[in-house]
Parts: structure tokens; C-alpha cells; sequence
């Protein structure tokens, strides 16, 4: 095909798109590039600047249009998420009634001839467009017969994933694209009531549901065709909310003791612009905590993030203005919470951090975040200790610990000396809440489950309370979390864990380079020979953990260091976690495990340069 015929075939299906999107704003939109498309091009060999420009805009807006029109929009086991913008590579109104139609016909499909009706519960954030995505889909499930349950406000993911089981959903519907930037929104989908049982029930979709809903969106033929009601779903009212709040405040202690511990401890709050700020404010409230300092230029939701360049609070910079505040406000702990409230980052100060080449204040005076591995540590600790303090049956059935691929290997060890299951999964919580016995899952990018039983996927609430909870009755004792690792250390080594990842522009860079390595793999990683390649998109079989394929590779060496390098499931980028386990005495003292976590991160440094080296990065 010729560049005119190929560019005569793309226009034809804007065009169709165009008269076929329901929206306005994106119809007009990619009418406009169109029009720049169009543009006849000057007839001459020296164009001057003005023309050169014309030129320029021509050009771009042909290369955009090709690529809003590669193809549709993946739905998988992420379900949804992308920039928003018209046409079918984009997240926007027509392609969210096209998946709300494929879901509907699935979930006819799965229960057909089963009474009730499937019952959906639709929840959503404060992104743009969140509102309209969520009403779209109530009105094409309710045009098809299904019974459909919107949330009654903008809420954080947790309390969606609550209703599902809550109110014995057969689905779940959360519109939100988490910590993504700004531009982007995205579509979670949770199945549970009849459609999945067992531990399963209520979590984020895995295979082979996703190609089933996959195909059945790829069935859909226009937006048109799609039956769409004006009315007859329900919006709900404060009870599931208030039934969330009421199943988060009960994990924390109501004794005397812990409320007057919790009224001790002066807490700075970030929801980072995101809708989990008033939601977590009642909760920790309601615990005791009478001293919750909010950052103001970061309490109200706000889809264009303001204060933050990328609403990760992984990412540098994204909670320093938290960590300001607590230090004016002399507070014990920092919580942020990302924009829909599933993940938790936690804060403190380390005396062993303070620089005075610190970048501000705050750095300066050594608050830093912790990492995802030693929150889950915390957490693990925590959890394990209410199980074996608990008057459990001793026929029960052992709980289980979970933690993903690319998380420490410390929460085995934790779990395992208690004399409790533990079960290594794939990255993401949809593999993690699937654990059979389930009791806590989490994975180092900030996710933790502490209730399973009410909550089948990460919370980023219920795991800052049952944070600020443990630090309060560390404070009542003279000590803090750090302290706390300390111990843990002592008990089980130091597990240091760090990751090494690159950004890229095009996804299609990505894999390549993971099969360039696999191909060939460094021969040693920080002086230490590696010893064992595991290629995980072959399975795991014969390296006893039985997990189904994935892309990626794990790579062990002599003196126990493990690196997993695979593609990120949800942005442009390829990551290589990395950890390395240095051993420590069970009665060192502060001076020998301040030798020893110098010695991990001197090892850690070389290990992470030895894998940028390796991913040429």
C-alpha cells in the first residue's frame, strides 16, 4: 500500500470512528487533527517558516492519528488504562461503552439461565472523565437486564473491591488508572458472586476471563449498536462506606491501651490529590488518632495533580511536601496515599539519612520513605504475631503469607518460622489475592491486603492504619519502626532490596531488550558469580515454585543475591528488582548494624550498576 493510500484507508476510519463516538469533545477533537491532516502541503522546495510549519503540523498530526488508530485499546488483566483522547488506541467514551457491552455479554454468558439477575457494582475516582466512564457503563449493563449499583461518590478502589463482596456482586466495575500521570484514566474489573468462587472471589480478573471479556468487546460493532439506558440503576447511599469504615477501624485495637497510645502519635496525611484523604482521615479518627495534620495543597482531589510532576508516590519528589510538613509539625510518621487509595507509602525520620547536602529541609533532617519490602516486613511481623496471639482452632487451616516474584524474600522467612504457609505468586495483587488461606499478601510496589476477607486485593487505608497503629505502640514504648526493622534484622539478616528501571516511549523497545539479556546473561552480579537463570516466561516448574509463565527472567548468585528483571504491567518501562541478604548478629548492636546495612548498600550499588551495564541503561 502506497503513504496516499495508506493515509486515504486511516481517514476513512476516523471518519467512521467520528460519526460513531458518542462524545463531543473527542468527536471534535479528532476532527481538528484531521482537518491538520488534511492540509495541503506547499508546493515548494524551500518553504519559508510559516509554511515549514504547516508542514510540521501536517506531518504530527498524521503520526498521531495513526497511532490513536493502531488498533483497539487492550483489555487484559489490567483490564484498561491508557491516555485519554479520541479514537480506538485511547481511553474515552466509546471504547469504555464498547467494554462495558463485552463485559455485559460475558457475564450473561457466564450465568445464563441462573437467577437473579448479575448484580455490578460500579465505583470510579476523580479523574477526568471517571464520572462519565462509570455512568456509560451503568447505562449499557442496565439496558441489557443486569442489576447495577453505583457508588454514590468519587471513592478510593478499596471500598469498590469491599462491595463487590459486601454486596455479593457478581462484578465489580472501579474506573480509575491508579498512579498513572495525569492524562491517563483506566478500567478495573472484579468478578465474584457466582461467576468466581472460592479465593478468588472479588478479585481483579485474571485469564482466561480477560480474553473471554477481550473477545467479546472485539464482537461489538459500533458504539450505536450498543442498547444504552437513560435510568434504572441504583445509586447507593453512605452504608457501604460506612460498612468499609466500620470493617477498617475493627483491624486496629479498642482496648485502652492502644487508644490512648494512637492519641500520642502525630501523623502527617497525603492523599496526594486523590480521593482517599477524607476516607482515611475518619478512619484513623475513629482509631484514636486525634493528631492527623492534612497537606492542604494536597487534600482535595484534583485531576491535574498539581503540586506533584507524576502521582506515584514511588516517584522522587512526590511526597516531599509531606515530609516538610511533619518536619515543621515535629510528626512521628508521614502516610501517602496514592490517587485511588490502594497503595501506602510510608515516611519516617532516620537519623542514619540526615545530609546537610540534602535537597531541602526535610531530606536534610533524614525523613525518608520507606521501601515497599520494609513496610511488608512491618506488616508481616504485625500480621503474624495477631495469628499466633489469636485462640485459633488447632484444626483450622494454617494461614497463608503471599508476597510476589519481585518482593524480599524476607516475608517467607517470617511466616515460615511461625510455623505459617507462605506462598510466592506473580507480580500484581490479582495473583496475590487468589492465595488459598489467604491471612496478608503484599508486593514491594506499596500494595498490602491486611483484611482479605473483606477487602481481596490492595488497600492502601486499612494498611496505614494497621501502619500508624504499630508505631503508635512503639512509641508508647520509647521506640519506633525503625527500631522494629532493627529487629527483624536481627532475626532473619538484612534483607536490602532496591530496583533499577528505564523509561521508554515505545513499548515494542521493551521485550527485545528483556531477550537480549536472557540471551545473555552477566556472569557475575557485585563480584558474586550467578549461579542460576531462571527464564520465567518457561514457568517455574523446575525451580519449585509452579508459577504459570510470565515474562521476565530471575537471576541468583553465589552469596544470595536474586535479581528479577521483567517489563512493568502497567507503564512504559522495564524494571530489575534487586536485593541482596547481608548477615547480622541476633544481639548486634546499633554500631554493627550500621556496618552491616553500609556493607548491603555498597553491595546493592554494585549489583544495580552491574544490571545497568547488563540492560544498557
Amino acid at each position: 500500500m502506497t503513504g496516499d493510500d495508506a493515509w486515504a484507508d486511516l481517514r476513512t476510519r476516523v471518519q467512521a470512528w467520528i460519526e460513531d463516538d458518542p462524545d463531543p469533545q473527542t468527536a471534535d477533537e479528532l476532527r481538528g487533527l484531521l482537518a491538520l491532516a488534511d492540509a495541503e502541503r506547499p508546493d515548494t522546495a524551500e518553504p519559508d517558516p510559516t509554511q515549514r510549519q504547516a508542514i510540521e503540523a501536517r506531518r504530527a498530526a498524521r503520526a498521531e492519528l495513526a497511532d490513536r488508530f493502531t488498533g483497539l485499546l487492550q483489555f487484559g488483566t489490567a483490564g484498561l488504562r491508557g491516555r485519554l483522547g479520541g479514537g480506538p488506541h485511547r481511553m474515552n467514551r466509546a471504547v469504555v461503552i464498547r467494554a462495558a457491552a463485552g463485559l455485559a455479554d460475558y457475564l450473561l454468558g457466564e450465568l445464563d439461565g441462573v437467577h437473579p439477575r448479575p448484580r455490578v457494582v460500579i465505583g470510579y475516582d476523580a479523574r477526568h472523565k471517571s464520572v462519565d466512564f462509570a455512568r456509560d457503563s451503568a447505562a449499557v449493563l442496565t439496558a441489557v437486564g443486569i442489576e447495577v449499583l453505583v457508588l454514590p461518590q468519587s471513592l478510593p478502589t478499596p471500598v469498590l473491591a469491599f462491595a463487590v463482596r459486601h454486596l455479593d456482586a457478581d462484578a465489580g466495575i472501579m474506573v480509575t488508572a491508579s498512579h498513572n500521570p495525569r492524562e491517563d484514566n483506566g478500567y478495573k474489573v472484579y468478578l465474584g458472586g457466582r461467576v468466581v468462587t472460592g479465593s478468588g472471589q472479588g478479585s481483579q480478573i485474571v485469564p482466561p476471563a480477560d480474553a473471554a471479556i477481550a473477545a467479546e468487546i472485539a464482537h461489538v460493532p459500533s458504539v450505536a449498536s450498543v442498547p444504552r439506558a437513560t435510568t434504572g440503576w441504583t445509586v447507593l447511599g453512605s452504608d457501604v462506606l460506612d460498612a468499609y469504615v466500620d470493617a477498617v477501624v475493627a483491624l486496629a485495637g479498642s482496648d485502652e491501651a492502644s487508644q490512648a497510645a494512637a492519641g500520642r502519635l502525630k501523623i502527617v496525611l497525603t492523599p496526594l490529590h486523590g480521593v482517599g484523604g477524607e476516607v482515611a482521615q475518619r478512619v484513623l479518627a475513629r482509631a484514636g488518632f486525634r493528631h492527623v495534620v492534612v497537606v492542604p495543597e494536597q487534600f482535595d482531589p484534583d485531576p491535574e495533580f498539581p503540586s506533584i510532576a507524576f502521582p506515584n508516590p514511588e516517584e522522587p519528589g512526590a511526597i516531599d511536601m509531606a515530609a516538610g510538613l511533619a518536619s515543621d509539625e515535629n510528626a512521628h510518621l508521614v502516610i501517602a496515599l496514592d490517587p485511588d487509595a490502594d497503595r501506602c507509602a510510608v515516611a519516617v525520620q532516620d537519623p542514619r539519612h540526615r545530609s546537610h547536602r540534602g535537597p531541602d529541609t526535610a531530606s536534610a533532617e533524614g525523613w525518608r520513605m520507606l521501601h515497599g519490602d520494609e513496610t511488608g516486613a512491618l506488616l508481616g511481623t504485625t500480621m503474624v504475631a495477631r495469628w499466633l496471639a489469636a485462640d485459633a482452632d488447632p484444626d483450622a487451616t494454617t494461614p497463608t503469607f503471599a508476597s510476589s516474584i519481585v518482593s524480599s524474600r524476607l516475608l517467607g522467612k517470617i511466616a515460615q518460622s511461625a510455623g505459617l504457609g507462605y506462598a510466592q505468586t506473580l507480580t500484581g495483587f490479582k495473583w496475590i489475592s487468589r492465595v488459598d488461606h489467604l491471612a496478608f499478601g503484599y508486593e514491594e510496589a506499596l500494595g498490602y491486603c491486611v483484611d482479605p476477607a473483606h477487602v481481596r486485593d490492595k488497600d492502601g487505608i486499612s494498611a496505614a492504619l494497621l501502619v500508624a497503629s504499630l508505631a503508635a505502640r512503639l512509641h508508647a514504648d520509647g521506640r519506633n519502626l525503625l527500631d522494629a526493622l532493627d529487629d527483624i534484622a536481627r532475626t532473619y539478616g538484612l534483607h536490602l532490596t532496591d530496583q533499577v528501571s528505564a523509561r521508554f516511549v515505545d513499548q515494542a523497545e521493551i521485550l527485545p531488550l528483556v531477550h537480549s539479556v536472557k540471551r545473555t546473561p552477566p556472569r557475575s552480579l557485585g563480584g558474586s558469580p550467578v549461579t542460576a537463570v531462571v527464564d520465567l516466561a518457561a514457568g517455574t516448574e523446575d525451580d519449585r515454585d509452579g508459577l504459570p509463565a510470565t515474562e521476565g527472567l530471575r537471576l541468583l548468585t553465589e552469596d544470595g543475591t536474586r535479581v528479577v528483571v521483567r517489563p512493568s504491567g502497567t507503564e512504559p518501562k522495564i524494571k530489575a528488582y534487586l536485593e541482596v541478604i547481608q548477615p547480622v548478629g541476633s544481639h548486634a548492636d546499633g554500631k554493627a548494624l550500621g556496618h552491616a546495612r553500609d556493607e548491603a548498600r555498597r553491595r546493592l550499588d554494585a549489583v544495580a550498576a552491574d544490571v545497568r551495564v547488563a540492560l544498557g541503561i
